[in-house]
């Protein structure tokens, strides 16, 4: 599975009057593959989110696998979840063609930040990933800008912008199957912007799917540093690209509040 830097949200944005952003979607439950009541009844306004980012152990690869194949199945009775993604990645830290075998992910939205809490820190879940990692990260996140949807669902900011330290953002993108090589091809320069960028303290790449339905998760020193990246030229060209061509079918750009980030990711330790 392969994923690239999918360009970062490029301003802070409030609520837009044209994405809802509670309840579920016209096709059904807004969190698929999870009790549909339970998860029509779960208050929005105090979402949190968990992302995890795993590397497997040589030993736990089937182990790591079994996790990609059965989706979200070992999730369906978490208490408090509300939405669930299980997100494979490229070799490298996710940005590239060739797939990894051992890392991948998580993207979980919870009602509540006791409900988050709770798994992160207590659940059968993340202590199976802590015996098969040989890193694991966890980050607490709770969102105060959003836009866009992924599969239908919509996050509603509940925090207040940071003022200092550190911020996060999630962008994703299912790209139009007409456009994947256009799109591929501002992936060099993206992903080297990204690299070279000052206040980057960590960027992993992650999808649902190869080459069409991708996600960067990226950390940083403060918005200031976030802001300054997003408006640099390679990574301004793939917006105005993106947006220009209609490279999406469906996109969302989140920037969070981190409440706590935890682990190691790329023998880099974050507390």
């Amino acid at each position: 599975m392969s994923h690239p830097a999918v360009p970062v949200l490029h301003r802070s944005t409030p609520q837009h009057p044209a994405y809802p952003v509670t309840g579920p979607s016209a096709q059904g439950s807004a969190f698929p593959g999870l009790d549909p009541h339970r998860a029509a009844a779960a208050p929005t306004s105090d979402q949190v989110v968990v992302v995890v980012l795993a590397d497997m152990a040589d030993r736990s690869t089937l182990w790591g696998w079994s996790r990609l194949v059965l989706q979200r199945w070992p999730l369906r009775h978490v208490p408090g979840l509300c939405f669930a993604k299980v997100l494979g990645s490229g070799h490298g830290g996710g940005f590239s063609l060739r797939p990894s075998r051992t890392r991948q992910g998580l993207f979980l939205v919870f009602a509540g930040e006791a409900a988050a809490l709770q798994f992160a820190d207590s659940s059968k879940e993340m202590a199976g990933y802590r015996l098969h990692s040989t890193e694991l990260l966890v980050a607490l996140l709770r969102p105060f800008a959003s836009k866009g949807s992924w599969s239908g669902t919509h996050l509603q900011p509940s925090a207040d912008v940071p003022t200092q330290g550190p911020v996060a953002a999630l962008t994703r993108a299912a790209i139009r199957p007409r456009r994947v090589w256009q799109f591929w091809r501002m992936q060099p320069a993206a992903e080297k912007a990204l690299a070279n960028a000052s206040g980057c303290l960590l960027a992993a790449g992650v999808g649902e799917a190869p080459l069409l339905r991708q996600a960067t998760f990226t950390v940083w020193q403060d918005a200031a540093a976030m802001d300054a990246y997003a408006r640099s030229g390679a990574h301004g060209q793939a917006i105005r690209a993106a947006y220009g061509g209609d490279y999406f079918s469906e996109s969302m750009f989140v920037r969070f509040a981190p409440l706590r980030i935890q682990g190691r990711w790329q023998g880099v330790q974050h507390d």
